[in-house]
């Protein structure tokens, strides 16, 4: 199974969990001091928000696969696409380890495409700063398919 996976960016956590808590009707599946998700199962959603970074608003769309052969084809498909493909292969994000790789719409726009292999108790495993989101930096130096100018978290 894949799920569609939506990163946003929120001002204030607390109040952004009652709201989607009350929205969805259902409790997130993790809750962390900066990053809250749930797993809706209808529709199949993995929905994320995160105080990380500045602003608020869309971080990002993603889709999660169940197993790594899903995720081979999502690669293939976006390697089809004909854009920059950024591969983080095995990496930590997010509270999570997983495998992935992101691409870039042509709006600017990161998709990020991931499966998820386990839980980590921290954010990220590496020494990144707070601000900075699991998207890999374009040669620019902003992240793939996020505007300067805007937030920047993680899945």
């Amino acid at each position: 199974m894949k799920r569609f996976h939506v990163h946003l960016k929120v001002e204030d956590l607390d109040r952004s969990i009652g709201f989607y808590t009350r929205l969805f009707a259902a409790e997130p599946a993790r809750i962390e001091g900066d990053y809250a998700k749930w797993m809706l199962t209808d529709p199949p959603v993995n929905f994320a928000i995160s105080t990380r970074g500045a602003g608020s608003g869309l971080d990002h769309f993603g889709i999660q696969t169940d197993n790594a052969d899903d995720l081979a084809e999502l690669k293939s498909r976006a390697e089809a696409a004909d854009l920059p493909l950024a591969d983080d292969g095995l990496t930590t994000c997010c509270y999570a380890r997983s495998e992935k790789h992101w691409i870039t719409d042509p709006q600017g726009i990161a998709w990020e495409h991931f499966h998820t292999l386990d839980s980590i108790p921290v954010f990220r495993e590496d020494a990144a700063p707070a601000s900075v989101c699991c998207a890999p930096k374009a040669p620019a130096g902003k992240p793939v398919g996020i505007p300067v100018q805007a937030a920047s978290s993680c899945c």
